[in-house]
């Protein structure tokens, strides 16, 4: 592989994780009791459990997301 297919693949991958995030977000902000209502029936927690996991888990995947793909593509332009 070559730099610049390597720097495509992580720009794409970085489009796509960001996307998937905001989709996500919009989601659990937008549709928030629904959601929860769904989860609380399913894993018998309870909505302040909920919002903190729903917290968590957002915080968790744009960390991940910045790490394993917007800085190696940062990284790769910089070459």
């Amino acid at each position: 592989m070559t730099i610049d297919t390597l720097t495509t693949f992580f720009g794409w991958l970085a489009v796509i994780n960001i996307g998937y995030l905001m989709v996500a977000t919009l989601g659990i902000v937008g549709m928030q009791s629904w959601m929860a209502s769904i989860h609380q029936r399913l894993f018998g927690l309870e909505e302040k459990e909920l919002k903190r996991a729903y917290f968590n888990w957002l915080a968790t995947y744009k960390t991940l997301t910045l790490i394993f793909t917007v800085a190696p593509y940062i990284a790769l332009k910089l070459i």
